[in-house]
């Protein structure tokens, strides 16, 4: 099939990688524009480019969609299916409708729940046990399209946005493959979302980072795990100033301790008080300037110094 990808990040590469090695003809990548990184701000490709770019394949980077320019060369690329995944811009009606067999979509949830722009790391965040992708028809309202295919999968309960979307990019990516060959079998599936179910899953924020240590172990065992790598959770109660969390486990043991108080500190990590008064033991953080790190090697770097007697 000639199809039309459309993607971003690194979740939206193992889509691509499968159309490729299922044999279709990608006619085009469409990417974000390069950006700046880091100190140097040389630009940067996205994920997507630099694999397109290894198969060798038509890569365009429009700043936007609107207008006639990027629909006439859409047009001009005559795919007969555009695949959506993690693009980052609305794709307007006239774009959408281009394709004969319409324009599809790579969504990280179990849709109608978590529409948005970081279902992932929702999922986590409210403490989810399961989750999913979904390819849907693309339509107008943000993730609301008919549905074609899901599968589902357990979240492991340790386990952390950035592991989770990883999962979810190899299992959307069979999904993706499954529902082009029932495109091109005329079998397709098409199911209208129940509206009543749908829930939302916004960008993350850095407000979403400071720890309250009134809430529960578990809860805020879900905040550490759904927040990484990007903006993390923090906490000051450790050394003062904040520092952020990267690894922590629900200690199955009550304490009478106030919320926030340091119970304990060894080689296994930190143990906090919760508000629910059990423990959470942090086992990895990093601290502000410095490197991510084992809890105990903070600790061993962070001790006064042993006091001599001196010298009569």
């Amino acid at each position: 099939m000639r199809i039309l990808f459309m993607g971003t990040p690194e979740f939206a590469v193992a889509s691509l990688r499968h159309l490729v090695e299922d044999g279709h003809e990608i006619c085009g990548v469409f990417t974000q524009p390069d950006k700046p990184k880091n100190r140097g701000h040389k630009l940067a490709f996205s994920p997507v480019k630099e694999y397109a770019l290894t198969k060798n394949l038509p890569v365009f980077q429009p700043v936007s969609l609107k207008g006639g320019e990027a629909l006439e060369l859409l047009r001009s690329l005559a795919p007969e299916l555009t695949v959506v995944a993690a693009y980052g811009q609305l794709l307007p009606d006239d774009i959408l409708n281009v394709p004969p067999l319409g324009s599809v979509n790579v969504h990280s949830s179990l849709l109608p729940r978590y529409r948005g722009a970081a279902p992932i790391n929702w999922a986590i965040l409210n403490g989810e046990t399961e989750t999913g992708v979904t390819i849907m028809y693309m339509a107008r309202a943000l993730d609301a399209g008919d549905i074609i295919l899901q599968k589902s999968t357990p979240i492991g309960a340790e386990e952390d946005a950035q592991s989770l979307t990883e999962r979810l990019a190899e299992l959307g990516a069979e999904a993706l493959s499954e529902t082009v060959r029932a495109l091109a079998a005329g079998t397709a599936a098409r199911t209208p979302q129940d509206e009543s179910l749908s829930t939302y899953a916004p960008k993350l924020e850095k407000g979403l980072s400071p720890i309250d240590w009134t809430r529960s172990a578990h809860e805020i065992a879900c905040q550490v795990r759904g927040l990484i790598p990007w903006p993390c959770a923090t906490t000051d109660v450790i050394s003062g100033e904040p520092m952020k969390l990267y690894s922590v486990e629900e200690l199955d043991q009550a304490t009478g301790l106030q919320p926030g108080a340091r119970a304990a500190e060894g080689k296994q990590g930190i143990d906090i008080a919760c508000g629910d008064g059990k423990l959470l033991r942090v086992r990895e953080l990093q601290a502000q300037g410095g490197k991510r790190m084992s809890a105990w090697a903070y600790l061993m770097g962070h001790r006064p110094p042993r006091q001599t007697n001196p010298e009569s």
